[in-house]
This record gives structure tokens, C-alpha cells and sequence, in this order.
């Protein structure tokens, strides 16, 4: 099996370095990696030309887009593996092995997808902190709060094809809005690998003040509705409540 993982950056060049190595030094794999940059300012366009001149598995564009995700949807497009994911700019994948493990895992032709976990840190003189640990769990109904991390999920490319790519009038919740689809309407099958598979920085456009804060929660909310699905009272609420535990639980967390 060959997998695909895409990189959508824009002016990232402080941390774009550290993405593209954690994602080449997977071992054992096929590998396709798509750099999808939306035109950037900075050094960025530089620093990936400077990858992709030695390692063929990089193919990259840069172009202006309408936001993060019609630069995701640019990359599964280009995707021409059986298998995706999705890596920020500003994260990296906790170990060399990652990939290797979700390919053994979506051996199995009854899993369209699989996920893991994801370690939100903070970098502070070039040494990640843990922040939050979000332990997934076993897939179960969005209703009550659950859902996947988007940055350590992975999809089939004809799960892709079957039920869409991400909508561009979600907003910020374009990532909740695609899993809700998969998971709450059409029950795609998937596994849990219980394993740290990314390292996210802390922060993103979602979380990013109190009012990008309550506007996510509007278009959660919507998510539902453009989806015919009803949402039960208080999902909002499960969805806050499930975070908080996940600030403890990183204090037991140590980055090698």
C-alpha cells in the first residue's frame, strides 16, 4: 500500500523544517508527500524546494487559495495513494514508525480509516512541552462529545471518493464537519491505535480568541444540520467537558 500524506503551509517557514523531517524519516513505506502552499511571503517556497530537489517522493505547489481546507481538498485531489493524511506545518509525527503503523493497520480491507492520538505541545528554545494529551479512545457517537483528532486520523483515498472532501462553508469545524459525515452519518468503519501519532502545537484558528471560540461552536453546531442529523442537548457542552482532563493527563506525558 502506498500513503499519502499532505502538508498545507502558508508562511510557515519557522516550523515547516521540522514537518517535512518528521515525515521522511518514516521507515518502511511507500511514500507520497504533498506540500501545498498558498503562495507564501516568507522563505517557506525556498525551504521545500530545497527538500524536494532531493527526495522524489515530494510534489508540491504554491498558489493562492480560499483558506486551509481548498488546500486540503487540492492535496487529496493530487493524492495518489491508498491511503491519506493530513500533517499541519506546524506539527510533526512523534516517531519514526507512525506511518508504518497505520499501513499495517488499514491492511485490513474492512477498515476505511484509522486514528491515534495526539500530543498538543507548547516550543519553548526549540524543546516541546507537553500541554494536552487528547486520548481518543474507541470510535463511538459524536453525540456525546467523541470524536477523532483530525491531525492523527487517517482515510482510505476511496473513502474519499465515496463521501466527499471537506466544505469550504464550515468554517473552522470543516475538519469536525468531515468526520461527522464519515462517522455519525455514513458509519465508516475504523480503528483506534492506541498511540501518540502527532505532535500538535498548541493553539489554531478555532481556539484562537473568545470569539473565533463561540463562532466554532456555531458551526459545530451546523455541522449537524447540513448533515440532517439532530444533535443531542448539551453535545457542546460533552465536547468542552471531555478537553479537561486532557490538560492532566499531559503532565505524566515525556517527549524523548
Amino acid at each position: 500500500m502506498k500513503i499519502s500524506v499532505i502538508t498545507i503551509c502558508f508562511n510557515s517557514s519557522k516550523t515547516i523544517r521540522r514537518a517535512i523531517e518528521s515525515v521522511l524519516k518514516q521507515k518502511n513505506i511507500d511514500l507520497e508527500y504533498l506540500l501545498i502552499d498558498g503562495a507564501s511571503k516568507d522563505t517557506t517556497v525556498e525551504i521545500i524546494k530545497e527538500y524536494a530537489e532531493k527526495y522524489p517522493c515530494i510534489k508540491w505547489i504554491s498558489e493562492k487559495d480560499n483558506g486551509i481546507y481548498d488546500a486540503m481538498n487540492k492535496g487529496v485531489a493530487m493524492a495518489s495513494g491508498d491511503v491519506i493524511g493530513i500533517l499541519n506545518s506546524d506539527d510533526c509525527y512523534a516517531s519514526d514508525d507512525i506511518l508504518e503503523t497505520v499501513l499495517e493497520t488499514l491492511k485490513d480491507e474492512k477498515l476505511e480509516s484509522c486514528f491515534g492520538d495526539i500530543l498538543y505541545v507548547k516550543t519553548s528554545e526549540n524543546k516541546m512541552i507537553p500541554y494536552r494529551y487528547w486520548r481518543s479512545g474507541k470510535p463511538r457517537t459524536f453525540k456525546f462529545g467523541w470524536m477523532p483528532p483530525h491531525p492523527a486520523f487517517f482515510l482510505k483515498k476511496s473513502a474519499y471518493q465515496k463521501y466527499g472532501n471537506f466544505r469550504l462553508d464550515c468554517g473552522t469545524a470543516a475538519d469536525y464537519e468531515l468526520m461527522l459525515r464519515y462517522f455519525e452519518k455514513n458509519h465508516i468503519s475504523s480503528k483506534w491505535v492506541p498511540k501518540i501519532f502527532t505532535y500538535m502545537e498548541a493553539g489554531g484558528a478555532s481556539g484562537a480568541s473568545i470569539v473565533a471560540y463561540k463562532k466554532s461552536h456555531i458551526n459545530d453546531k451546523d455541522a449537524w444540520k447540513k448533515n440532517g442529523l439532530k444533535a443531542a442537548p448539551g453535545m457542546i457542552w460533552f465536547k468542552k467537558f471531555r478537553k479537561l482532563p486532557q490538560f492532566i493527563l499531559a503532565k505524566f506525558i515525556r517527549i524523548k
